[in-house]
C-alpha cells in the first residue's frame, strides 16, 4: 500500500473541532512515516469530488476528520473500492465510530491508531446500508425522529443542539401515528400504524441514542425498530431509555432483521446518518463488507 495517504476535513464539524482535529490526526499519521494531503472542497459536493479522484488516483487511505455527516460523505467515495476509510471522530454525534469503538474527540489517539492499522495491514470489513446508489453506516431515520430533523432544519434560532430540543417539543404536540406499509426481504409485508420506524445497520444514531441496541456492523442484516402507536406520555416515558438500549422490550417497540428493506408512508423524509435520503417510499438494502476500514 503506498505510504501517500488523504485527510478529508470538515473544518466546521462540532463547532469548529474538525479544522484542530486535522492537525493532530496528521502530525501523528506524519510521524508514523506516511505522506499526509488534505482535502478540504468549498462545499459538500465539491469535497466528494476531491476526495473520489483521490481514491481513484491511489490514495493508500482516505481520513475522514469530522463527524457522521463527515464520514457519511466519505463513504460515498470508498464505498465498494479496496481504499481504506478512517475515522477521526470531531463532530458532534460520532456514532460510527463508536459503533466502531474509535476514539471520540482524541485526534492524536486516532491518527495513532489508524497509523497503526494501515503500517499493519490490519483492516475491518463492515457492513454499509444503501439506497438507490447513496451509502450510510449507522441508523436510517423514518418517522417522528426524521420530522424533528426537518423541524429543526428549518429552524434559524436557536443554534445548536437546542433548535433540535425544541423542535421534538413542537413533535410531540402535533404527534399522531403513521400508516407504514414495510416490506422485509421482499417477501414479508407489515401494513401498521408507527410513530418511528429505525433501520439500523449500526446501534445509535443522535450522539449515542441506542434506537436499534442489537445492530451488528458485520452480520450482514439490518436491525429494523418499529415504535408503534403511541401517547405523547408512552412516548415521553420510553424515549429516555434509548440511550440505554432498554426501550427494546417495551410493548410498543418490535425489532424485525432482514437484509432488505422496504418502506412506504406518506409525507415522511427519512434521513441516515443524520443526512437528508427524500422522501419515502424507499427500499434499503444491507451490503456485507461494504468499506474496509482502519482498525488495528
Amino acid at each position: 500500500m503506498t505510504s501517500e495517504i488523504t485527510l478529508f476535513v470538515n473544518p466546521t464539524a462540532g463547532r469548529g473541532r474538525g479544522a484542530h482535529a486535522a492537525q493532530p490526526a496528521a502530525s501523528a499519521l506524519r510521524a508514523a512515516g506516511f505522506s499526509v494531503r488534505t482535502v478540504l472542497g468549498e462545499n459538500a459536493e465539491d469535497a466528494l469530488t476531491r476526495a473520489r479522484a483521490a481514491v481513484e488516483g491511489g490514495t493508500g487511505a482516505l481520513i475522514a476528520v469530522g463527524g457522521d455527516g463527515m464520514a457519511n460523505l466519505a463513504l460515498q467515495a470508498v464505498a465498494g473500492t479496496r481504499t481504506p476509510l478512517g475515522l477521526v471522530a470531531a463532530g458532534t454525534g460520532n456514532d460510527f465510530a463508536r459503533a466502531l469503538g474509535l476514539p471520540v474527540r482524541d485526534p492524536a489517539a486516532a491518527g495513532r491508531l489508524i497509523a497503526e492499522s494501515l503500517k499493519g495491514a490490519r483492516l475491518r470489513e463492515v457492513d454499509l446500508g444503501r439506497v438507490n446508489g447513496t451509502w450510510f453506516a449507522t441508523v436510517l431515520a423514518s418517522g417522528f425522529d426524521s420530522r424533528v430533523n426537518d423541524r429543526g432544519n428549518r429552524m434559524r434560532w436557536p443554534v445548536g443542539r437546542f433548535k433540535y430540543d425544541l423542535a421534538m417539543l413542537a413533535e410531540l404536540a402535533a404527534l399522531r401515528p403513521l400508516p407504514y406499509r414495510i416490506t422485509l426481504d421482499g417477501g414479508e409485508v407489515r401494513e401498521i400504524g408507527a410513530t418511528l420506524v429505525a433501520v439500523g445497520n449500526g446501534s445509535s444514531y443522535g450522539g449515542g441514542m441506542r434506537i436499534c441496541a442489537g445492530a451488528d456492523l458485520e452480520d450482514g442484516l439490518f436491525d429494523v425498530t418499529v415504535v408503534g402507536e403511541c401517547s405523547r406520555t408512552t412516548l415521553l416515558k420510553v424515549f429516555p431509555r434509548v440511550y440505554r438500549g432498554t426501550h427494546l422490550d417495551h410493548p410498543v417497540v418490535t425489532v424485525h432483521r432482514a437484509a432488505k428493506v422496504e418502506l412506504v408512508a406518506e409525507g415522511v423524509t427519512a434521513y441516515a446518518d443524520g443526512e437528508p435520503l427524500g422522501p419515502l417510499p424507499l427500499t434499503a438494502e444491507c451490503v456485507p463488507a461494504a468499506v474496509r476500514v482502519a482498525i488495528p
